[in-house]
């Protein structure tokens, strides 16, 4: 996999032509199973091709249980300069319900552990709503995550996903299903609770302190090109663009080995560029920004003021500095917004 990831990097050595990077993220749920040497071999290949420096943000996602003080030395040693730690939660009874890997006491001693090796830039995420997640626990594990002095938090509501052990589980009565008004009361919770202690809630699952924001996620928000390199990776040009590898392990590796890219591309017309703006901008506290629209979608213009007129006198919508962002009472509601100012 790691000579498959390899050669896709010198065979799209084109696609960005913007070769200074800012932002080199490691990501897919498992790169922390790579050691040191693998991830070394993969910043060779990317520096025959990338330049980047002390400023770029070099993310790593990892889980708990696979961080310990030797392989968190040799990230560090290798450049990595941020950690993307999968707590989900600090209760066991949370840990146990969502059947991951580690246990509560490595939710705590990873984070420690991280931070004891120099690791200050780290982001974690929480999840809420859960059955077994009450609003003492949830509170618990904001105010725990706030005591490591997390410089960024990621929140996500817990989602049954079809074809998963919980959906089955859900669906033959053995669990109970998410509660959406528990589930709305916790966002609640996160939001005021973590503003409060001085984090902005700038995207509706990301809280950063100030200047701490993520880069990486910022950049797909405001739609920067992007390359996206091993299977089911995604791709942006910047402009109207889309592609994806393969999802299939041996699929990409075979057809890697074979100098062919398992590549497929979407291009996206002006409504597919509209919505997705709106889609994606109305997550953030940039919010739908009118000369934005008036300079790339002039013919939406007029609709969009037209549409979003309803939700500005709901209070659900609030104009600021020339931008419309989502209200606290919005961000309950914010898909449904979306899709309503959608163009067909």
């Amino acid at each position: 996999m790691v000579e498959a990831i390899i050669h896709e990097i010198h065979l799209r050595k084109d696609y960005l032509s913007q070769k200074e990077l800012n932002s080199i993220y490691f990501g897919g749920g498992t790169p922390s199973l790579l050691d040191a040497s693998e991830l070394e071999d993969i910043f060779s290949a990317l520096a025959k091709v990338y330049t980047w420096n002390d400023q770029t943000e070099i993310t790593l996602e990892a889980n708990p249980d696979d961080l310990s003080q030797t392989n968190l030395k040799g990230l560090k040693s290798i450049g990595i300069n941020r950690l993307s730690i999968g707590i989900q939660s600090f209760d066991q009874d949370d840990l146990s319900f969502m059947n991951r890997a580690h246990n509560a006491n490595e939710a705590e001693n990873c984070l420690k552990m991280a931070q004891d090796e120099g690791f200050e830039n780290i982001t974690a995420d929480l999840i809420y709503g859960s059955p077994t997640t009450s609003n003492t626990t949830c509170l618990n594990n904001i105010d725990r995550m706030v005591s490591f002095d997390i410089p960024h938090i990621s929140a996500y509501n817990l989602t049954v996903e079809e074809g998963t052990a919980l959906h089955h589980f859900v669906k033959v009565g053995k669990s109970a299903p998410v509660d959406d008004e528990k589930s709305s009361e916790q966002f609640n919770m996160l939001i005021e609770r973590l503003t409060s202690k001085g984090y902005d809630h700038y995207e509706i699952s990301n809280f950063g302190k100030p200047n701490r924001y993520a880069i990486h996620n910022t950049n797909y928000w405001l739609g920067a090109p992007y390359l996206g390199i091993g299977p089911g990776a995604h791709s942006f040009d910047g402009i109207s663009t889309r592609s994806w590898n393969i999802a299939h392990n041996p699929k990409y590796i075979k057809s890697i080995q074979e100098n062919q890219l398992p590549i497929e591309h979407e291009v996206l017309s002006i409504t597919d560029r509209f919505n997705e703006y709106i889609l994606i901008r109305l997550r953030t506290k940039w919010g739908i920004n009118f000369d934005e629209v008036e300079n790339k979608f002039p013919q939406f213009s007029d609709a969009l003021k037209g549409k979003l007129h309803q939700y500005i006198e709901r209070n659900d919508v609030i104009e600021k500095d020339g931008s419309y962002q989502l209200s606290n009472s919005g961000k309950l509601l914010a898909d449904r917004i979306s899709m309503e100012l959608f163009e067909e």
